[in-house]
């Protein structure tokens, strides 16, 4: 399929240039500019919405309306799309690495303490060892990959650099897009703007410092080769010692996704199996090798996880309503949490409408890209396998998207035509409302990326005072310790858990959640009191703990205050850690605890 981006340009690229690089240095400039005046000290209900300086959407706005221009004007360079594109993804992924002075996300602080207990026990353990945490070294190919960079770095930990892995994670993905994307067309419109469709629509944070990431990644990647090196449809032979060794690398990257990520080998090998038995490629070695590898270690290395939690597995097959209901975890609360998650809930539902408008509009082109259509509808039984931890709607959602976007983009460009239409028709001018509605759409959901991504960035910081406040308690707790939290979001929730144990009160039944707000200082002093010697005892309250509290609805700020209250003025506690991000209390040694009222038995 090919258009008029194809053909040289009709006059000397110099001439040109001048306007869209005028245009991407000026909205690089005005987001350097908005990054530097950027201040991220009081966060409110928007996260980084709120605190962005406004040349920020200046920038933004500057940069999508010069990709588009660019990619639809009659002077097209082909060195354009992928500059604004790369432009994109540092003003969306790279802006928080840059205005935040530590690592966002609770979860990438976790993923951080797997790594350090990798680095200080040297090895893998089992259950009997570290716990539930366990399940990390069942799947350890990430976190042994980033546990050799830090060594070949030479840095202290991974937090030294996992801000900017969102940046890198994206700047990866480009690679299999690409590839996936020119298989089924030559139209470099189609294929940049599906690439940037794709990254404005992927807000569900995938990118962060994660498994899922490289997981993801590879996904595409293995996807790339099958549909490039395996599909029916091409003129590339069957066998021979090329295709051996793609099958070679192929069967590579399957045993990394196996081994680091529990969900995405098995999205694998169902968006391998639609394919195969839709006959959109003719050799089974891709899937039986997946299905193979994945079954092989599930059955060894992964048996003691999935053992545990298969009944629970197996009684969430079929529960559609309970797995979607699920998917968007806690109810957000306040107008700030709600209000981002429906810009979240309409960016992703724009996407899926355009990709269902662009599959109907052009039928020749979902004739040709029939695979991404199945790639993108893959995905959906999913939603009755499992609730996935709440967010196996979030995941549904992301390994549909690459399909989703080609077809979006399909919907905001014109007829596709072929060469010698357009050498026939010439170069006449389509009407100006198939250049200016797109656009407006196009802006529409760039813009819509940030509140989506970033809104609810007061729950994902943590300043470097909370840091600090959560590495003193670890550092002064003995061998055998316990650190209580109402929740686990806050910085070094995991730190030294092969030594010190974690406890969060809100993961607990909700009637032992409602004794905890009737009666604070007694009843965490009855749950903290089985620690021994020369093991203690701490309680920490951190800002982090408190925003995803109350903008998740589970409890709200009268009720922590109420608690933290009550663990001050107990005589049960002293406070051994304090700034302006919290404090921490410890249950003072040899003191006995008040029995449970008879209401609380």
């Amino acid at each position: 399929m090919t258009d008029l981006s194809d053909l040289p340009p009709a006059r000397p690229w110099r001439s040109s240039a001048l306007w869209p690089a005028a245009a991407l240095l000026a909205s690089l400039a005005l987001w350097g500019y908005a990054v530097t005046h950027t201040d991220v000290s009081g966060l409110g209900d928007f996260g980084l919405v709120g605190a962005l300086h406004p040349a920020f959407w200046a920038g933004l706005a500057l940069l999508t309306a010069g990709f588009w221009l660019t990619l639809r004007g009659p002077y097209r360079h082909p060195a354009w799309a992928p500059a604004y594109v790369v432009g994109l993804l540092v003003m969306e992924r790279a802006t928080q690495a840059v205005v935040y002075p530590t690592p966002l996300y609770a979860w990438a602080w976790k993923h951080d303490a797997v790594i350090d207990h990798l680095l200080t026990a040297g090895r893998l353990q089992s259950a009997d060892v570290v716990g539930d945490m366990a399940v990390y070294d069942q799947w350890p190919g990430f976190f042994a990959a980033q546990a050799a960079l830090v060594k070949l770095l030479g840095v202290d930990s991974a937090a030294q650099f996992m801000a900017w892995w969102p940046l890198v994670s994206s700047l990866i993905l480009l690679l299999p897009l690409l590839l996936m994307y020119r298989t089924f067309t030559e139209d470099r419109r189609l294929v940049w703007l599906a690439v940037w469709i794709f990254s404005v629509a992927n807000w569900v944070g995938q990118d962060y410092f994660s498994p899922q990431s490289v997981a993801f990644a590879l996904h595409l990647g293995i996807l790339a080769i099958v549909l490039r090196r395996y599909a029916g449809g091409t003129d590339r032979p069957a066998g021979g010692p090329r295709q051996a060794v793609w099958t070679v690398l192929l069967t590579l990257l399957v045993v990394a996704v196996v081994i680091s990520h529990q969900l995405t080998p098995g999205m694998l090998v169902v968006s391998l199996a639609v394919l195969f038995f839709a006959r959109h490629y003719r050799d089974k070695v891709p899937l039986i090798t997946t299905a193979v590898i994945f079954l092989a270690w599930c059955l060894t290395a992964a048996l003691p996880f999935l053992s545990a939690t298969m009944p629970d597995m197996l009684r969430s097959i079929g529960d559609i309503g309970g797995n979607v209901a699920t998917g968007y975890g806690a109810t957000p609360t306040g107008t700030g949490a709600v209000t981002t998650s429906w810009v979240a809930r309409l960016l992703s539902a724009s996407v899926l409408l355009l990709a269902a408008v662009g599959a109907l509009r052009q039928p020749v082109l979902r004739h040709r890209a029939l695979p991404l259509l199945l790639l993108a509808l893959a995905p959906l039984p999913m939603f009755a396998a499992s609730s996935y931890g709440s967010e196996m709607i979030f995941r549904v959602l992301m390994f549909m998207l690459p399909g989703a976007a080609f077809f979006a983009a399909a919907a905001l460009l014109p007829q596709a035509r072929t060469l010698t239409a357009v050498e026939a028709q010439g170069t006449r001018p389509e009407p100006r409302r198939f250049v200016w509605l797109p656009l407006l759409a196009l802006l529409a959901g760039t813009l819509a990326f940030v509140p989506s991504y970033s809104g609810k960035d007061r729950i994902s910081y943590f300043p470097p005072a909370e840091v600090d406040l959560v590495r003193q308690v670890i550092d002064k707790a003995p061998d055998g310790s316990l650190v209580v939290a109402a929740d686990r979001n806050y910085p070094l929730a995991f730190a030294d858990y092969w030594r010190v144990d974690h406890y969060w009160f809100l993961d607990d039944a909700r009637e032992h959640v409602d004794r905890i707000v009737r009666e604070p200082a007694a009843t965490l002093a009855r749950d903290m009191a089985s620690v021994e010697a020369p093991g203690r005892a701490y309680v920490l309250f951190t800002r982090g703990q408190f925003a995803d509290s109350e903008m998740n609805g589970l409890l709200d700020k009268g009720q922590l205050d109420r608690i933290e209250r009550s663990v001050a003025a107990s005589p049960l506690f002293e406070r051994v850690a304090g700034n302006s991000a919290g404090s921490a209390y410890a249950l003072r040694s040899g003191t006995e605890t008040p029995e449970p009222k008879e209401a609380d038995r």
